[in-house]
């Protein structure tokens, strides 16, 4: 698990948990089992939000931080959005967010989130699920 640092979940990790991936729900126990509160953020649980009962997906979450796209975060996502020359809003404000709170970013896009986090202004660690 190596240090404490925040664990903060991309889209990937929150569909998985919803599907009930062993893997996904064995590593989210592990996180709280130490103590430490996996985040999230708004975008990203509206991205895999459906209209459907999503029980499975409400039992993780309830175990997570959301934190919410806001006024403040406007002007960092757009700078990482035109330093990557990228569009991604959603993935964007995660890197930014993991950027602010100096967490890892668990992913299953490995790719445009390393592109992202290759433009942050500062390190951005990430792990692909």
């Amino acid at each position: 698990m190596g240090d404490a640092m925040t664990v903060a979940y991309d889209a990937g990790p929150l569909i998985a948990a919803d599907r009930n991936d062993r893997e996904m729900w064995a590593y989210h126990r592990r996180l709280l089992e130490h103590g430490r509160r996996p985040v999230t953020t708004a975008p990203v649980v509206a991205q895999v939000s459906r209209p459907s009962s999503q029980v499975t997906l409400h039992r993780l979450l309830a175990a997570c931080r959301i934190i919410g796209f806001d006024a403040d975060d406007v002007r960092s996502v757009g700078a990482l959005l035109a330093r990557s020359n990228t569009s991604d809003v959603v993935d964007a404000h995660l890197v930014c967010v993991a950027e602010r709170i100096d967490a890892l970013v668990l992913t299953s896009d490995g790719d445009d989130i390393a592109h992202l986090a290759d433009h942050a202004e500062t390190s951005v660690r990430h792990r692909r699920l």
